[in-house]
């Protein structure tokens, strides 16, 4: 028998060492298409931007017009006298910041995100989104100041690399760099872990197991689930914190983990942000955190989930090629980017003063994250009360104004409001924990209200005085509680003390508080 025959049939094994990305390979499992994680990604993330934008239309003149709260064109007449130009906040608005160009961005903002939501999305469609809606983001000072703005800048400007560089169809004929959705897995661990640190780091009542005890009630807007959650045992609390510990702090380790693993972290991920999303009103924040976490689910999980037509509608499509050379460089130096991006936010996690909900770079491409490193167990609101009284004293009768979804009258059903997002109402609970020298846009919300200008009305959901303004308006302090199972209201409240004193639109001492900013 030759030595040839004494060979044949037998399998050749491979002697040769396995390389580093060899045993990298065999541990994050085989490659995985990611056709239909893209297009949930992008229609949730089209989603998104459509509620954001159509905030911008409804409330964007009111907040940050020429007659609003906060003129978007007197914050850059500020900055330009100290020196501030574009570099330092990135924003078409430098070139023009009219009310009728600010309008148009929102419009054209909201016109892009439908289409995405419709099925079309490329890349300079996702460019166009972000870089308009970062126009607004740097230069929306109070109003545009919470993580989840940022969260979508990142999140938006990494999807836009995941689309196909010019084929807007919902399946283009070539799949996605899965390099892009490791950097989506990426924001994802950042996400969960800085929450959990700052947690850990912060309120002792995360480590006691406590938080949840009065977090439901306390949180910014609740919805009308919140008391129902309140009102759970302390044992359900408690377990919820130690939910909340396993998908901040131990799961985001499981994205680095093989497919299955991977997977389950996703589902339980999933499910924590659908539970906070049923508890509160927390804007678009745990909507948006969906969007990278969907990057844990590859297309043979989610056929999994479709029905059987739909499966076999997709076998009938012709296989997806790899992507095109030049996408494959752009997302590799997108990566690159990140990574030295990244040095800055992976040095805040692991510091022991933590920063939390902070942009690193002046595009805000790579953040740290965090949320409610404290829980305050008192929650207090400031109602705006006016009169048209021309002496006030003990006798003088005071009319209440409403915001759309803080709470107000004891009476009314608490909001569903996510994922829009009223950005008034939501810091109107931050300022009831202040004074209004902390919070001076409140006192020139009370100043048009005193005035009668129809320019702050859409912010509003009840004005009492709709034909002619007040003589006076006085902001007070209430305390306010869930009412219990059985009551005809929603809340109890008490009043604890006055924010602002009765101040009428002649007063002098508004007139050099509104000049001081630059608002008269």
């Amino acid at each position: 028998m030759s030595a040839a025959d004494d060979t044949a049939g037998s399998d050749e094994v491979d002697l040769r060492p396995l390389s580093p990305f060899d045993t990298l390979r065999r541990w994050w499992g085989p490659p995985r298409t990611y056709q239909l994680t893209r297009w949930l990604i992008l229609r949730l993330l089209g989603v998104l931007y459509l509620s954001a934008f159509l905030g911008l239309v409804l409330q964007g003149l009111p907040l940050l017009g020429s007659h609003g709260l906060t003129p978007i064109a007197s914050y850059l007449s500020a900055a330009r006298v100290v020196g501030v130009g574009f570099w330092k906040l990135p924003s078409l608005f430098w070139i023009d910041a009219t009310d009728g160009t600010l309008q148009l961005a929102a419009y054209a903002g909201v016109a892009l995100s439908a289409a995405v939501v419709l099925g079309f999305a490329n890349l300079p469609i996702l460019f166009a989104l972000w870089v308009l809606y970062s126009s607004f983001v740097h230069l929306g000072q109070d109003w545009f100041s919470f993580g989840w703005e940022i969260q979508l800048l990142e999140t938006g400007f990494l999807c836009a690399f995941l689309a196909p560089p010019l084929d807007p169809r919902p399946l283009p004929a070539r799949r996605p760099p899965r390099v892009v959705i490791v950097l989506l897995l990426w924001v994802v661990f950042r996400l969960m872990l800085g929450a959990g640190l700052i947690k850990m780091r912060g309120d002792p009542c995360w480590r006691e197991l406590t938080c949840l005890d009065w977090h439901f009630e306390s949180q910014p807007i609740p919805n009308p689930l919140s008391p129902g959650f309140h009102f759970l045992p302390h044992s359900v609390h408690a377990f919820g914190v130690l939910y909340n510990h396993l998908c901040e702090l131990i799961l985001p380790w499981f994205l680095l983990a093989p497919r299955r693993l991977r997977v389950a972290a996703g589902v339980l991920l999933f499910g924590f942000q659908g539970t906070l999303i049923l508890s509160g009103n927390l804007a678009f924040l745990n909507w948006l955190t969906l969007v990278p976490i969907l990057a844990c689910f590859d297309d043979d999980f989610l056929r999994w989930l479709l029905p059987r037509r739909a499966r076999g509608w997709l076998d009938r499509r012709p296989t997806a090629a790899e992507p095109a050379r030049g996408h494959q460089i752009a997302a590799g130096a997108l990566a690159a980017l990140v990574a030295v991006l990244s040095l800055e936010p992976i040095g805040n996690l692991l510091s022991s003063h933590q920063a939390m909900n902070r942009s690193f770079d002046r595009f805000a491409l790579v953040n740290t994250y965090g949320a409610f490193g404290s829980v305050g167990e008192q929650r207090d609101e400031l109602i705006i009360e006016g009169t048209r009284d021309a002496v006030v004293g003990e006798a003088t009768s005071w009319q209440a104004y409403e915001l759309p979804c803080k709470p107000g009258d004891p009476l009314r059903r608490p909001c569903v409001l996510g994922p829009y997002h009223y950005r008034l109402d939501w810091l109107m609970w931050f300022a009831a924990m202040g004074t209004p020298d902390q919070y001076p846009w409140a006192v020139h919300l009370i100043a048009k209200l005193l005035e009668g200008d129809p320019s702050v009305r859409p912010l509003l959901a009840r004005d009492p005085f709709p034909d002619a303004p007040p003589r006076f308006i006085r902001v007070e302090r209430y305390r306010y509680r869930f009412a219990g199972y059985g009551e005809d209201a929603w809340w109890k409240r008490e009043r604890i003390g006055e924010w602002l004193e009765p101040i009428a639109a002649d007063d002098p001492r508004l007139d050099a508080f509104l000049r001081a900013y630059g608002w008269r």
